[in-house]
């Protein structure tokens, strides 16, 4: 892995900024607080975003709604660009992620996003979910955090070791083989649990069969009392079958004799209503002659022709009154019209001039003198109209008399002709009286004969009630049998399933035995054999990593430390001074000799890992933060022999001290202007 170029706006102390980073060994120069570390952090943020337990806030700019990193790095020759950017909210989260590769973009999620780094960087998958301590330890780990490790207690710093080393596999294996052979334990109680009643249930299995051959013993018995109870019970309903179809002939008889009643008295209801139908149309011929004359309807007719033709005439006098009263009214109220005008009119509207008094006295009585004659003569005509009016409604009365008496009349002679025609029926209905009464006389004596045949038949209800008593008592007793039979066969059945269930779970019990000795070889293998196998590889890949970082460890010290001083790794990988085969303890070094220390546990490390772990792509990267605090002028002189012998295709120093610069190829110089980091060149 290269890293080219950082683009970075509102990260920490930087408003924005952008540096391209040369290969070869390149200084990130300037003083404390400049924002040096800043850009390392932006390009860890850019890889592998926030770590579990930082704060986006601790990357954020003091101020900054949002912000983001943009990276671009080279794996195997081809270009990648990563950008992430952070967002003010009630608090700051990682918002989006891009990767370009080959000019194309996409976007990706957090976890999508980290698990697609860690692929290029062909880092085991095993860290997608947890911290980048390998990416820390291989390539940047601030100075004071290595210290740190140096400082924690053996369990912790073993611990983290083998997470780093991807060798804490080896107590996993051992804490889920001990889960594992308390599982393997459990499971075989709950196995013997299971297998407790295997004896118990194939002493009841050999009884069940017992039971069952007794049962059967008696089934050849139930069968012959059966089979003579059927034959019985064949030979009862053969007697009941013959006493029923003598009833049902008796019931055939009686039915028989109900259809003749009912003949019978249909036909005395027909004769009757014959003799009704005759006297009936005798009756309403005498009536009919009696009540009509053919004279009287003639001049009733001729009365109402005359009384209407007289009274057409004065409806027509009395409109013609009404016509004349009308136009007299007319006329009236023309002259009222001619008063008012004159009365009030001052000037002739012929001459134009002024009308007298005396002038209009004489027009209007004049007018007056008009007036009373129309008013007279329509006083008589209003009288000679109400005494027409009169007559009218007197006629009036007389033609609607007239009219009632015709309609009666009328309907009489229409009755009369209809009377005339049923005079026809008469003969028609004589003979179907006599037709009539000789089926009474025949239907009356097959009756009779009917009744005798019922009659005779009557002892077999009687029979009949005897015999249905006895084929039930059979029945009840072939049931009887039948139930006792299904019963046996039910026992047999059930006995039977059981048996099946006992031998079903005896077969299932043998089978849990035989997985209970095979899991109880498998618990003892993994107890002993596994865990003895597993310990002996731990401690052997534990003994070579160890001799390997040990001897590394001394050499990287032996370049930064007079040869006075030797170090080693003990067990817990603790680091063991010695001067004069005398042990220093750490906390009494100088701080020079204490970064020495963590500089070489830090080079030792990132060897071994690198060793170990031989496709990661980041092995020709290192990053060192202030890697000479506290050294002395000759430490410092060291530092060259170090750098050289590294011999990294790309090696990232930060540091503030100035004589640093001579021992790299490429410069970048960082400062804080305004309280904001830039870039110097």
């Amino acid at each position: 892995m290269l890293i080219k170029k950082i683009k970075i706006i509102n990260i920490r102390s930087y408003e924005q900024g952008e540096i391209v980073i040369p290969s070869g060994a390149v200084l990130l120069s300037g003083d404390i607080g400049s924002g040096k570390t800043s850009i390392l952090l932006a390009i860890e943020f850019a890889l592998f975003g926030l770590q579990p337990g930082q704060k986006g806030n601790s990357i954020l700019r003091n101020g900054a709604d949002d912000g983001f990193v943009e990276l671009e790095f080279e794996i195997n020759g081809k270009n990648i660009i990563i950008k992430r950017t952070l967002k003010r909210k009630k608090s700051v989260a990682q918002e989006e992620a891009f990767i370009t590769i080959g000019g194309k973009t996409e976007e990706k999620s957090i976890t999508e996003m980290k698990t697609t780094i860690l692929s290029m960087l062909n880092y085991p998958g095993e860290f997608a979910k947890k911290t980048n301590l390998l990416y820390r330890f291989t390539v940047y780990t601030p100075q004071e955090q290595m210290k740190q490790i140096i400082l924690e207690t053996p369990e912790i710093r073993l611990n983290t070791l083998r997470h780093v080393f991807g060798i804490d596999k080896y107590k996993r294996i051992k804490e889920n083989t001990q889960i594992l052979t308390l599982k393997l334990r459990e499971i075989s109680r709950l196995k013997q649990g299971q297998i407790s009643e295997l004896e118990f249930i194939k002493l009841r299995l050999a009884e069940k069969k017992q039971d069952i051959n007794s049962i059967k013993a008696l089934m050849p018995n139930m069968e012959k009392s059966l089979s003579a109870i059927i034959a019985l019970k064949e030979k009862k309903q053969a007697d009941v079958l013959e006493v029923k179809e003598k009833i049902a002939e008796k019931q055939k008889f009686e039915k028989e004799c109900e259809k003749t009643d009912i003949l019978l008295m249909a036909k005395k209801d027909s004769l009757s209503k014959s003799n009704s139908e005759i006297l009936f149309i005798k009756r309403r011929f005498e009536e009919a002659v009696k009540n009509f004359n053919q004279n009287e309807f003639d001049l009733v007719i001729k009365s109402i022709s005359d009384k209407k033709t007289s009274l057409d005439a004065m409806k027509k006098e009395t409109i013609l009154m009404s016509e004349r009263i009308r136009t007299l009214n007319l006329k009236k109220s023309e002259l009222d019209a001619l008063k008012n005008k004159i009365a009030n009119l001052k000037e002739c509207p012929t001459c134009l001039q002024e009308v007298s008094s005396q002038h209009k006295v004489n027009i209007i009585g004049e007018a007056e003198k008009e007036m009373l004659s129309l008013n007279n003569e329509k006083i008589g005509i209003d009288n000679e109209k109400q005494l027409k009016e009169k007559e009218i409604n007197l006629l009036e009365k007389e033609v609607f008399d007239f009219e009632k008496k015709r309609e009666a009349l009328n309907e009489v002679k229409i009755r009369l002709k209809t009377i005339e025609e049923d005079q026809s029926k008469l003969s028609a209905l004589g003979k179907q009286k006599i037709e009539l009464e000789n089926d009474v006389k025949m239907l009356s004596e097959q009756i009779i004969r009917l009744k005798e045949a019922v009659s005779s038949m009557k002892k077999y209800d009687s029979v009949l009630s005897a015999r249905e008593n006895e084929f039930a008592e059979i029945m009840l007793e072939e049931k009887k049998l039948d139930i006792k039979k299904a019963e046996i066969i039910r026992e047999i059945e059930l006995g039977n399933k059981e048996i099946k269930l006992l031998e079903i779970s005896i077969a299932e019990k043998e089978k849990i035995k035989n997985e209970l000795v095979h899991i109880s070889e498998i618990e003892g293998w993994f107890s002993n054999q596994f865990l003895e196998m597993v310990g002996f590889i731990e401690r052997n890949v534990m003994l070579k990593l160890r001799g390997e970082f040990s001897r590394l460890f001394s050499e990287w010290f032996s370049i930064l430390v007079p040869e006075t001083f030797s170090v080693r790794l003990d067990d817990d990988f603790t680091p063991v001074i010695e001067q004069q085969d005398y042990e220093l303890d750490y906390s009494y070094l100088s701080g020079g000799e204490r970064t020495a220390i963590a500089l070489a546990y830090r080079l030792a490390l990132n060897q071994t890992i690198n060793s170990l772990i031989s496709e990661i792509k980041t092995k020709g990267l290192v990053i060192l933060d202030e890697p000479t605090d506290g050294f002395s002028q000759q430490q410092l002189d060291k530092m060259r022999d170090v750098l050289n012998e590294l011999n990294m295709e790309q090696l990232i120093i930060v540091s503030h001290d100035q004589k640093i610069e001579s021992f790299v190829q490429h410069v970048i110089h960082l400062k804080k202007d305004g309280g904001k980091s830039v870039v110097v060149g």
